[in-house]
């Protein structure tokens, strides 16, 4: 029986939830590269999340939520797993790899105890057999597909999740206070749309961001020699 677009939302609001043990908790995403590049301050959280959220997260990670999500809804799990690889192979630097595979390992895991369900089931076996990375956002895929969650809402939810974990780092790393953060989500929102609704849009072959300096956060990152997030 298909569940209600009310249990729906239940269950998005669960996975997208910052106490979701999916691992979010401990990344910033780059930010803390930024911050300790001097690179970004006080009020800056909004306009750099942002900015990620168009040309780095919606047409990488977000494009292949849609894409895993569209073939898991058709049970189509050799595509899954072709958006899963290519995603995987997008990101530049092993820290933002590790981090999206050790994410999508513990969003997976937890899915076969909370939703359950042969899809999830037959991902979980081929992420066990290494057959495919499990990467983040095509682990949440599968989970939103076998909730019956229509594709944009979707990738919606998880850039929803995505944002609340970049200000939940600004606020630990000091760049923002509780107040202004909640604006910043609220203020995001309409970026999030069009985000989605582009990123729905877009099939496997369109997937690459480009945030070059990102990267290159990212990668310092990887050396720092103080590291209060894993990304």
């Amino acid at each position: 029986m298909a569940e209600t677009e009310l249990r729906q939302l239940l269950t998005s609001l669960q996975f997208s939830d910052s106490a979701f043990p999916s691992g979010f908790y401990t990344m910033s995403h780059s930010l803390e590269g930024y911050s300790q590049a001097k690179l970004v301050r006080r009020g800056d959280v909004f306009g750099l999340l942002a900015d990620l959220l168009v040309h780095s997260v919606g047409p990488g990670d977000a494009t292949a939520l849609a894409v895993a999500h569209r073939a898991a809804q058709g049970e189509d799990w050799d595509a899954v797993q072709d958006a899963d690889q290519r995603l995987f192979a997008s990101k530049l630097n092993a820290e933002m790899r590790k981090a999206s595979v050790r994410s999508g390992h513990q969003m997976i895991d937890m899915a076969r105890e909370v939703v359950g369900g042969a899809g999830i089931e037959e991902y979980a076996r081929r992420v066990r057999a290494r057959e495919t990375p499990g990467c983040q956002p095509v682990a949440t895929a599968v989970v939103y597909a076998a909730s019956g969650l229509e594709t944009e809402k979707a990738v919606a939810s998880d850039l929803f999740a995505f944002a609340v974990s970049f200000v939940g780092a600004g606020l630990r790393l000091r760049l923002t206070d509780h107040k202004d953060a909640q604006v910043v989500l609220h203020d995001i929102a309409p970026v999030i749309e069009q985000v989605a609704i582009d990123a729905a849009e877009r099939d496997l072959d369109d997937l690459g961001g480009c945030a070059p300096v990102a990267d290159i956060m990212s990668a310092q990152h990887e050396r720092a020699e103080a590291r209060l997030f894993a990304s």
